[in-house]
């Protein structure tokens, strides 16, 4: 039945996230229906809508489950958008994952499974 999600975070600013998203995690964009973003990466989709509320941005985020998560990370790092507290580690979930604020506020965490049972 369900076949994807696809996180619609909040954006603050239409140019400011097209640029963040393009050139600090390489998303392409796709488009922008009045200040409704879309972008996407590996297949992946990731779409914001107009927010003017800056505490909501603050309380929003997405979970994006990925492959190579060390070569994202050492993509990312130069960047400067890790979180102070998202360094990439091994979470007791069995998750190697890290996290990174972007432009607005919105957290977003990247993992890769590695229980045994990814291995399989």
């Amino acid at each position: 039945m369900f076949q994807y999600a696809v996180p619609i975070l909040a954006s603050l600013n239409e140019q400011e996230t097209i640029n963040f998203y393009t050139q600090k995690l390489g998303f392409t964009f796709h488009s922008s229906w009045g200040g409704y973003l879309i972008f996407s990466r590996d297949g992946m989709n990731l779409h914001f809508w107009p927010c003017d509320n800056a505490e909501i941005a603050k309380n929003t985020g997405c979970y994006i489950n990925v492959t190579e998560v060390d070569k994202l990370y050492a993509e990312y790092e130069p960047q400067g958008v890790i979180h102070p507290e998202g360094k990439l580690e091994i979470k007791p979930w069995e998750m190697k994952q890290f996290s990174i604020l972007d432009n607005s506020g919105n957290l977003i965490h990247f993992g890769e499974d590695v229980s045994e049972e990814a291995d399989d």
